[in-house]
């Protein structure tokens, strides 16, 4: 079963890397998603909205008219769930990396300083202690040389959800900053921000110890946790 990669905010589908060679040598068909506006530093990223993004991976659903697996890490969860909202039927399975269903009516991030119109790379103060583990100073840079600055439309535009159906397709969560426990206590206490996660009658929860972009601290490991997954 084919399986697409959603990447978070200001990565492209290369941010995948080492991620995508050890899926394919684990024999898994990969296709790493650049989404509108994130072609290049030079983009031209005025107007994108949060649904250009959902839908631009609709239509990479549509062009393989058979189920798909859908990774959505950090915002690109957001935008896994729009999909499967979407396209129930083709959406095998939902794994969420770092990141979680975003309800209808909910937004990504509306916090993000944006830049005129589009929100760069900040400062990494702006990042909790819990985002910031095992980012050394030498994948700082590397993150840094491949970010590009993001639609600040697709951080701030409410989600749209219309179909119950989606609550059918399985999910994985890769716990990072959240052990799977803590999630799971969030999910049995009501925590608002998990509604939508607890919604789900087919959800695993499984950890991967490290901080907010496993592709860049531990991609051997989240390919492994991946092809668990499936």
């Amino acid at each position: 079963m084919d399986l697409m990669l959603i990447p978070g905010f200001w990565l492209d589908g290369d941010s995948w890397g080492e991620v995508t060679e050890r899926l394919r040598d684990a024999g898994r068909t990969v296709h790493p998603l650049t989404l509108p506006g994130l072609e290049s530093v030079d983009a031209d990223r005025s107007g994108i909205t949060l649904r250009d993004h959902v839908d631009a991976v609709v239509a990479a659903v549509d062009a393989l008219g058979e189920p798909v697996v859908l990774v959505g890490h950090s915002g690109g969860g957001a935008i896994a769930w729009a999909v499967a909202d979407a396209r129930p039927e083709l959406v095998a399975r939902v794994v969420f990396v770092d990141s979680g269903p975003l309800g209808d009516g909910g937004v990504i991030n509306d916090e993000l300083p944006v830049v005129d119109g589009e929100i760069p790379l900040p400062d990494w103060s702006v990042f909790e202690d819990e985002d910031m583990v095992d980012m050394t100073d030498e994948v700082r840079a590397r993150f840094a040389a491949v970010a590009k600055p993001e639609p600040a439309r697709v951080a701030s535009d409410k989600q749209v959800l219309s179909d119950e159906r989606r609550y059918d397709v399985p999910v994985t969560v890769i716990c990072c900053e959240f052990t799977a426990l803590q999630l799971q206590q969030m999910i049995d206490g009501g925590a608002p921000w998990v509604a939508e996660l607890a919604a789900i009658k087919e959800r695993v929860l499984v950890d991967l110890p490290t901080g907010h972009w496993p592709q860049f601290t531990k991609p051997v490991e989240l390919a492994e946790a991946i092809v668990g997954a499936l």
